[in-house]
């Protein structure tokens, strides 16, 4: 059995994509003013319980209008060898789509993908779209 793995997901949303690009880009700290039952400054809250991430951005495209953060310190290090999230927007005529993949390489066959994790990203995509619309 594989550690190693892969998860995609994606979500429309009517907001404006520059402008969710620019949140993840130049300003992550207002990410917990737009999501605060998701994100309380740098602790994120998944399942009810929480934990710690020390996140760094690894590449960004602006012309993709890509992110790519890998995760170097924290409570999900314990689980996964490597943690890397990226958030893709592309726009869509009057939306856009937001895209999220997640590459991870799990310290045991007892680890479970993080589905949860995908969980809070797209949550948190829908409270940055919900705020962005206000």
């Amino acid at each position: 059995m594989s550690l190693a793995g892969k998860l995609v997901n994606q979500i429309e949303i009517k907001s404006d994509g520059d402008v969710f690009h620019e949140i993840f880009r130049y300003r992550p700290h207002d990410i917990s003013t737009m999501s605060p039952s998701n994100v309380q400054g740098c602790d994120l809250h998944g399942d009810g319980k929480e934990k710690v991430a020390k996140v760094v951005i690894e590449a960004i495209d602006e012309a993709k209008k890509s992110i790519t953060f890998k995760m170097i310190e924290g409570d999900l290090m314990e689980f996964y060898k490597t943690f890397i999230a990226t958030v893709h927007v592309e726009a869509l005529g009057q939306s856009c789509l937001v895209a999220w993949t997640i590459e991870y390489e799990k310290r045991s066959e007892n680890v479970p993908d993080p589905n949860t994790l995908m969980e809070l990203a797209l949550n948190i995509t829908k409270d940055i779209e919900t705020h962005q619309l206000k």
